[in-house]
């Protein structure tokens, strides 16, 4: 497939960056040759429930509506929200990745331990190459991070930083998708939130990671900086269709064709980068959403990719003994 999507720097793109919906674009997919656009289709096709973010899961008497949630703030949530509106308010809980009182923490020990976020080896100019470094500091500077500030940044936070394009850089501080608006609308009604797991998961999804692997997080970041905002508009838009499996398959298919991967190598290395991201966390929630289950009806609000695919939550669940149906409006 003609120019290929890095792969480390997208996943974190669609998994943990802020992006915002205001940035202008195309549509990637909609961009691509009709043979690989039908590949794409096809891929995203083969796997559990892969369109679709509302749905609704039963077991005896045990319930709960399930949403694949937008982390971004954008305009089109007000119809989700008027949606969820009655079920959040009659639910016993609120399920999110991370509750306000986890953010809460979260925020605090950033602050007062920047260290989570530096790296105690070489600094980035040492670690790349002069024509990296030059590239990542006109990156940086067009997010308005001086580079001599994030020389000492852990490679896997740069990454992240320079997921996010320019144009959303102001938005990132705040951002306000659907989790965030579901959140509100709970404590307006006096509804508990609960987190699906701990503060410092974020650090932990990348702990296991060697210097190598972070570094390469950003080169291959680097090649996608004229098409961030692109991704920004493909993720966006095919969220509010439904059809986010579809991005994660397009990346994963434009892989192939990475300078120094085989389709066998990429399909390999996107593999482990799902099961780090993705699956591992679906397995872990699943507990937590049966605990939560016990109590009374509840309302589970987690990112859009993580409920397709054959380990992704809506299957996770189907295997437990729940049945899986798509919430109609």
């Amino acid at each position: 497939m003609a120019r290929p999507t890095p792969l480390l720097a997208a996943l974190i793109l669609w998994v943990a960056a802020p992006l915002h919906a205001a940035c202008t674009g195309v549509d990637l997919i909609d961009a691509l040759p009709a043979a690989d656009r039908a590949a794409v289709e096809a891929e995203a096709a083969r796997q559990p429930f892969a369109a679709g973010n509302f749905w609704r899961v039963t077991r005896g008497d045990e319930q709960a509506v399930v949403v694949g949630t937008y982390h971004l703030n954008d305009p089109r949530h007000d119809a989700s929200v008027a949606r969820l509106r009655p079920i959040i308010e009659s639910a016993q809980t609120l399920l999110v990745e991370a509750s306000p009182a986890e953010e809460a923490r979260l925020k605090e020990a950033m602050a007062k331990d920047p260290s989570l976020m530096l790296s105690d080896g070489p600094t980035l100019p040492e670690r790349l190459t002069e024509d990296e470094w030059r590239m990542l500091s006109d990156a940086l500077r067009a997010r308005g991070i001086p580079p001599f500030m994030a020389a000492k940044f852990a490679p896997w936070y740069v990454s992240m930083t320079i997921a996010i394009p320019p144009c959303a850089m102001a938005e990132a501080q705040n951002p306000d998708g659907l989790d965030r608006r579901a959140m509100r609308v709970a404590e307006a009604a006096g509804v508990p939130i609960a987190a699906l797991e701990p503060w410092d998961t974020v650090f932990g999804l990348f702990a296991d990671l060697g210097e190598d692997e972070q570094l390469a997080m950003i080169r291959t970041a680097l090649p996608l900086e004229d098409r961030v905002a692109d991704l920004a508009v493909t993720l966006s838009g095919r969220y509010f269709t439904g059809e986010s499996r579809k991005v994660w398959e397009y990346m994963r298919l434009e892989s192939h064709d990475m300078p120094g991967y085989t389709p066998e190598s990429a399909d390999a290395e996107f593999a482990r980068m799902e099961e780090t991201l993705i699956l591992g966390r679906n397995r872990a929630w699943v507990p937590v959403i049966e605990t939560a289950l016990a109590r009374g009806p509840a309302v589970v609000a987690v990112g859009a990719l993580h409920l397709p695919g054959q380990d992704g939550v809506l299957a996770l669940l189907e295997r437990r003994g729940f049945r899986v149906e798509p919430l109609t409006p």
